[in-house]
């Protein structure tokens, strides 16, 4: 059987993007050892606006792109997929100038009027304005092969870009140290320039290798009638904006913790001071390790758009709903087994994670949102590659707005820093499930039975986790401990899932990886 196509995509970008957060992560290190906080707090108050303008400049860029090509590429259609590239290529390079040229005038404003508070972060500001530019234009290459379902060579740009960034930033800051904390900042923040730069020239390398190739079929495919730059640009438009908009959102969603739920805590009696660290343990320790966790599942849901888009021009909904329930599967096959581990092992995680066990807490409530997180991703990606992309956007805009109000009535002496947990639970949760019903008023249903038997077998792997700890703890201390019981419950797991039928060969062999392990045994019992 050949590999699902969409799955070794997943495949290819949850690998990048482990690579990626890996070498971040040694970075972030290493740079709070060299800038320090006040240092990292100057190239903090620069970096977010960065990330606004690219949300807003490139953040739906790719899905839409994606997303037409594949409808083009569907119908055979190769003269119009390379005006799309072409259109959107010129439109984004004149918005990520008119950004990046924005960015630098508005630099001095940001500073004057107190939006930015500390004035020396100025040169991290202009720093960052050449990387709007590269990573504007970044963002249609990468559309450009997501709808050739080509996920290699975002992969490797991603992983390029990230090496190439963080080298520059500790070796431009450690330079320029000696001239001042302001400017070993701003080397810091440049780093994204050259990273930004190196991910688009290898996509345009790419681009140069497979374009003979598409050139040969654009030649040997029936001509096709030519679709207006207007009506190109209305449909980029009409699936980019709520797709932006959504990804806006989610600076936002985390905005609302920082806004409210200090103010909160300290109402609720606790000091300035206590209020801080709460909040530090939730948001420094609990989210990154969910973040981290729905790699996989944001993989699955970049790869799933394109491919769904090419069955939904061809009105193959059974194609649609067969990679859907595959998506949610591998979904909750993941995720599942994840939160439960990170609720019952939520105090020693902590622990060996950052040194202390009181961030325990905030892991534990916290965990449920690795699964409805990932459902939500998975769900926003089909119901984007069908074309309804703003469905997504008011869902998770209502979803912030039951957070708010969760964070209002939770957050209090009892609940505390459990409260903010529950609250983004709730609004995940909320995202997923009306992500669930649009689909099913669109006939596409998951197999609801198999996530009822993973939820089984991961509640049996907790128990098993948390028995093999205490077991474990007393005799091999609590690193081997934590580690072993964490073995011990994923063999278990393993074990469950195929006494209970959850998966099978043939499942397998649509994995990359599994299909080459199982053709290997199967050649070794021949022999």
């Amino acid at each position: 059987m050949s590999n699902d196509k969409f799955l070794h995509g997943a495949m290819i970008l949850t690998l990048a993007g482990l690579v990626v957060k890996i070498i971040g992560s040694v970075n972030r290190i290493l740079l709070s050892r060299l800038l320090g906080g006040e240092g990292i707090g100057l190239y903090q108050m620069a970096y977010p606006v960065y990330l606004l303008l690219l949300a807003i400049s490139s953040a739906g860029i790719p899905v839409a792109i994606s997303i037409i090509i594949s409808r083009y590429l569907a119908k055979g259609d190769l003269g119009n997929v390379r005006r799309v590239f072409r259109l959107s290529l010129s439109l984004m390079a004149a918005l990520g100038l008119s950004l990046a040229l924005l960015l630098v005038l508005a630099a001095g404003w940001l500073v004057d009027s107190g939006v930015i508070k500390d004035g020396r972060a100025y040169y991290s500001l202009v720093a960052l304005a050449p990387a709007v530019f590269f990573g504007t234009v970044l963002a249609s290459f990468r559309g450009l092969f997501q709808g050739h379902q080509l996920m290699t060579p975002p992969a490797v740009s991603q992983i390029l870009e990230q090496f190439i960034r963080v080298v520059t930033m500790l070796v431009l800051a450690y330079v320029l140290l000696p001239y001042g904390l302001e400017y070993a900042a701003a080397g810091a923040a440049f780093g994204a320039v050259p990273g930004s730069l190196m991910g688009m020239l290898v996509l345009f390398g790419f681009y140069r290798y497979y374009r003979k190739h598409w050139l040969r079929q654009a030649e040997l495919a029936p001509c096709s009638e030519r679709i207006s730059s207007s009506s190109l640009i209305k449909e980029l438009l009409l699936l980019a904006l709520p797709v932006s908009c959504a990804n806006v959102l989610v600076p936002v969603s985390g905005s609302i913790d920082v806004l409210l739920v200090p103010g909160y805590l300290i109402d609720s009696g606790f000091t300035v001071e206590q209020a801080t660290t709460l909040f530090g343990y939730f948001a420094g320790m609990a989210q990154p390790l969910l973040l981290l966790a729905t790699i996989p599942t944001l993989s699955l849901a970049t790869s799933l758009v394109p491919a769904v888009a090419e069955a939904s021009t061809l009105k193959r909904w059974d194609i649609i709903a067969a990679k859907g329930s595959t998506a949610m599967k591998l979904c909750c096959l993941i995720t599942v087994p994840a939160a439960v581990g990170m609720w019952v092992l939520a105090e020693p995680i902590s622990r060996m994670l950052y040194g202390t066990s009181k961030a325990g807490v905030a892991i534990m409530h916290a965990a449920p949102s690795l699964w409805l997180l990932g459902m939500h991703q998975v769900t926003t990606g089909l119901l984007q590659g069908m074309g309804h992309s703003s469905l997504p956007m008011l869902h998770m805009l209502a979803g912030i707005v039951a957070k708010v109000i969760a964070v209002g009535k939770l957050t209090n002496a009892q609940w505390n820093i459990a409260g903010v947990a529950w609250a983004t639970n709730i609004n995940f949760g909320l995202t997923a499930l009306l992500n669930i019903l649009a689909l099913r008023y669109y006939k596409i249903n998951f197999r609801w039975y198999n996530i009822i038997k993973i939820i089984f077998a991961a509640v049996l792997m907790g128990a098993a986790a948390y028995w093999s700890y205490a077991l474990l703890l007393p005799k091999l201390g609590f690193i081997i401990a934590t580690l072993g019981s964490m073995a011990l419950a994923a063999v278990f797991y393993g074990a469950l899932l195929v006494l209970l039928q959850v998966v099978n060969a043939a499942e397998l062999q649509k994995l990359p990886l599994a299909a080459k392990i199982i053709q290997k045994i199967n050649l070794g019992k021949k022999g």
